[in-house]
């Protein structure tokens, strides 16, 4: 049976609008009810907001439903999210970072309790320094915002917020408890993975605390190809060994019942040995060159620590503002990846032994303040505040050659061992933002504008690593302040419908490794300079839509449209130099604009009907579609359309749902490059069955089957590398078949 996404979509635009007038006639005069719009998100504004109030498009994912839907990582994470994906490396690098609306990489802002994650960083096919580094299993909530929020947040924001929310002590000392102990174990089936996990906590009438462990081992994350050779022409994954581990640690002091100290203690590290089959050579009968790969073992590592200590003060009742919270925190970041090759054979062997080290050292400090005030018929709900980091940025590649012979050389080419890509930098960002969420005509109508003030500064140091890797280069200082504005309408029509529209600025500042490029080759005949004017990436956003919610249903249906100027294309080729020097800059190239339209919908089918009650509907809709204006032609980045849709039954102690993912075929590519054209992954459709049980007070069992019909299917997040369509090897890049996963947790 084909699927057909088209008539799916159609289907859902048509039924749910008519779900929802259903549902305003079966409840008129009850209020919204606290369903999907009326979940409280802080990220899109800064302030605790209902969904229904905020002027753009926000997910809220909380502990429940990530319990609920077996989520053990970012991808996990969204699989439920049109609209959204994560980019991975299925040969050996695994998830990258997460895309919103066609963007992804370090234009996405992704921070946990408010601080930065470290930055993405790839060169060449060993290097590779992704963003995964918070274990979700220490998260209570997940807030999503979508389209760009450069006005709060600055640069990095350009394509939206992804914001980790991790657990407090007082998620888990309820009721009067002052003491808790909590158990957790779970089986993954797409990597064969087991997780243990534990969690303790303690409170009394002004100290309170908690601690939260947990370990995960297991393999490589299934494919669905069946192609099991020991060499390139491998489909299925590449064997690996994973392990992980992390912590978290929260210390609460509370003086008074309107203020709170908080020390947090944060730890998360990763560790994946990979036999990376699929970069070796074919067997032939002629005996293998000196440039022929005949193995490459892999061990890839990485780290991210933080501590920070806030204070928050809920009843200041100063002139200048009702509340305060401020933090101060450091977070050291560290990504090593080994790989050792093997090449030739008998006399023409050797070995290579290659290191990449990237590494950010971050020291930050936040203020955030709120004061509510009124002006003759309109409130105000000022917030303002002010950010600062120092980020200090190292990256290195080591390694060496040992020939057949036993002679040992620093000297891989292009390169002479150790190398830097770009100089040792520091960067410096102070950020100073304001916003005013103005209410009148009686509540119906709110208006809120911002702005936020950026002062970005780079300052590279060139050691003798650097300047020997590239002799006379000279590297520059950057200096950079960027405005964001920003404006925010919601006026509520009747009880349950609203109007919302948004404007936003976005921005990302020029990144350290283009400012400064750094590598020189005059055996290969090339170099790279640095750029002191690039400029910074600028968006400008718009989105229109309207929400209706009940308490039988409710439905969101909104349309974006992104511009965006002066991407940067790194190590563009710009000329050849007077020694003859083919000479690569990076360069502001390529505007850029991507539009499109979500739905997300759901009904609460008991409300309709007490025959009925416990049965729920939920759906979602998400289709872009990207232009690069400089080139006319289409952007790679941009997903396919996609929908899901979840059927529920739920009673007091146990529930199952039904959910099924569907995408469209990939039809809008840049041109070939080269003799066949790029692949274009086919529509599919898949179900998954998820059911929970809480089979005796503090227990509880989650099971779910994902791929029901064991379907081949590929999503086109993960295809990041050249892949044309006449390629043997298509299947590497497909997603598990049928596989089975289950949490088991206790408390008490």
């Amino acid at each position: 049976m084909k699927i057909r996404p088209n008539a799916l979509s159609a289907a859902l635009w048509l039924a749910l609008p008519m779900a929802a007038s259903a549902a305003a006639s079966a409840a008129p005069d009850a209020a919204p009810d606290a369903r999907e719009f009326d979940r409280v998100q802080v990220t899109a504004t800064r302030t605790e907001r209902a969904l229904s109030d905020v002027a753009a498009t926000v997910d809220v994912i909380d502990r429940e439903q990530l319990d609920d839907h077996l989520v053990r990582d970012i991808k996990d994470l969204v699989r439920y999210e049109p609209g959204i994906s994560v980019t991975s490396s299925p040969a050996r690098f695994g998830l990258g970072g997460f895309r919103i609306r066609g963007l992804d990489a370090n234009r996405v802002l992704i921070q946990t309790d408010g601080i930065a994650m470290p930055k993405a960083f790839a060169i060449g096919s060993f290097s590779d320094a992704n963003r995964n580094f918070t274990d979700l299993e220490t998260l209570k909530r997940v807030e999503i915002v979508r389209g760009p929020a450069s006005a709060l947040y600055g640069s990095d924001a350009l394509g939206g917020v992804v914001a980790f929310v991790t657990k407090d002590p007082a998620d888990y000392l309820k009721d009067g408890k002052d003491s808790y102990v909590g158990l957790k174990f779970g089986y993954d089936g797409q990597w064969k993975g087991l997780y243990g996990g534990a969690t303790t906590a303690f409170g009394g009438e002004r100290w309170s605390g908690m601690v939260n462990i947990n370990h995960r081992q297991g393999q490589e994350t299934e494919s669905n190809g069946d192609v099991r050779s020991t060499n390139s022409t491998r489909t299925a994954a590449n064997p690996q060994d994973r392990d992980g581990r992390s912590l978290l640690g929260k210390l609460v002091f509370a003086p008074s019942e309107d203020q709170r100290f908080k020390l947090t203690v944060e730890g998360n590290e990763d560790s994946v040995d990979t036999n990376v089959l699929s970069s070796v050579a074919p067997t032939t009968a002629a005996p293998p060159s000196a440039t022929t790969t005949t193995a490459m073992k892999a061990h890839d590592h990485q780290t991210r620590a933080r501590v920070s200590f806030a204070h928050q003060m809920d009843k200041l009742g100063q002139a200048f503002a009702d509340d305060l919270s401020w933090q101060i925190y450091r977070q050291d970041s560290e990504t090593t990846q080994r790989t050792v090759e093997d090449r030739g054979r008998g006399a023409t062997a050797s070995l290579r032994d290659r290191t990449f080290n990237f590494d950010q050292r971050v020291y930050g400090l936040q203020a955030v303040l709120h004061k509510g005030l009124q002006t003759g018929t309109v409130e105000h709900d000022l917030t303002y505040g002010v950010e600062g980091t120092w980020t200090d940025t190292r990256q290195k590649r080591d390694g060496y050659q040992v020939s057949a012979n036993g002679t040992v050389s620093m000297t891989i080419l292009p390169d002479t061992f150790p190398v830097r890509d770009f100089p040792i930098s520091k960067t410096t960002e102070l950020g100073l933002y304001v916003q005013d969420e103005m209410r009148f005509a009686d509540g119906r109508v709110s208006l809120v504008p911002g702005v936020r003030v950026d002062h970005y500064e780079l300052r590279p140091d060139v050691d003798g690593i650097f300047g020997t890797d590239n002799p006379g280069v000279a590297v520059s200082d950057l200096t950079k302040t960027s405005v964001s504005p920003k404006l925010g309408m919601v006026w509520r029509l009747a009880d349950q419908w609203s109007l919302f529209a948004g404007y936003a600025h976005g921005f990302r500042s020029p990144p350290y490794n283009d400012v400064n490029l750094g590598f020189t080759n005059v055996m290969f005949g090339y170099t790279a300079i640095p750029n002191p004017d690039l400029k910074p990436e600028t968006s400008d956003g718009l989105e229109l839509g309207v929400r209706f919610s009940s308490p039988a249903a409710y439905v969101s249906v909104s349309g974006y449209y992104n511009d965006y100027k002066d991407f940067i294309e790194s190590q563009r080729q710009v000329g050849i130099n007077s020694q003859g020097l083919i000479v690569f800059q990076s360069q502001n190239v390529a505007d850029a604009e991507i539009y499109g339209a979500e739905l997300k919908a759901g009904v609460d089918v008991g409300q309709l009907s007490s025959a009925l009650e416990g049965w729920s509907l939920n759906s979602a809709v998400a289709w872009s579609r990207g232009q690069n204006k400089t080139e006319d032609v289409p952007l790679e980045s941009i997903d396919p359309l996609r929908a899901t849709v979840g059927i529920a039954f739920d009673r007091d102690t146990w529930g199952v749902e039904l959910a099924g993912t569907f995408a469209r075929r990939k039809d809008r590519l840049p041109p070939a490059v080269g003799a066949s054209a790029p692949f274009a992954p086919a529509g599919y459709g898949v179900l998954d069955l998820m059911a929970h049980w809480e089979f005796a007070p503090g227990a509880k069992l989650n099971v779910g089957v994902f791929n029901l019909g064991d379907r081949t299917y590929i999503d086109y997040s993960a295809i990041t590398t050249a892949l044309a369509t006449n390629s043997t090897v298509i299947d590497r890049f497909t997603n598990p078949g049928r596989t089975v996963s289950a949490n088991l947790s206790v408390s008490w």
